[in-house]
């Protein structure tokens, strides 16, 4: 298990049939905290000088640039509190090393059956604010992420989606240690 940051080590065990709020690696725990800090501080602060410039320019009931920064105020503040909820008490995982099946934490490529499409990577991730460069976020409870989880190269994957049914073919996977 890598080396905990102090906040980790120092927290309160969880009771009987606490949940973690999520399960994120190391390296998603540190990036989630610094974009936590910089939407706290640098972000709030871009907002409020966005809506007092848009103030400036009068009647607040029909300034769309007024509009637009309250938007954005809103966005911003939720993307806050869902970080807040990921790092409340998460669960620090290792990504795996070596696997023969789809599991978290791992870059999968997958081919779509039904259209003739390229390859598309994914991270399937347990936690939607995990990211990989050059790779889309699924996770593991999405229809896509459901239907990977276990799954090996070469196999067909059958994806029972709210727009319907897709088939796609793992290319290949791997684990994502970044």
């Amino acid at each position: 298990m890598p080396e905990l940051p102090e906040e980790l080590k120092t927290r309160p065990e969880r009771k009987a049939g606490q949940e973690p709020t999520a399960s994120l690696t190391l390296e998603a725990y540190k990036r989630l905290k610094t974009e936590l800090e910089e939407l706290v501080t640098n972000g709030r602060d871009r907002i409020a000088e966005r809506l007092k410039v848009a103030r400036e320019h009068g009647d607040i009931r029909e300034n769309a640039e007024y509009d637009a920064a309250k938007d954005a105020q809103g966005l911003m503040e939720s993307q806050i509190r869902r970080l807040q909820e990921a790092l409340r008490d998460p669960e620090i995982v290792e990504a795996p090393t070596e696997a023969d099946a789809i599991m978290p934490h791992m870059l999968v490529t997958v081919r779509s059956l039904d259209d003739e499409d390229d390859e598309e990577t994914y991270l399937l991730a347990e936690h939607g604010e995990e990211r990989a460069p050059g790779a889309r976020t699924v996770t593991t409870s999405s229809p896509l992420g459901t239907a990977l989880m276990g799954a090996s190269k070469d196999q067909e994957v059958l994806v029972q989606a709210p727009g319907g049914s897709f088939r796609y073919v793992v290319v290949g996977f791997e684990p994502f240690v970044g």
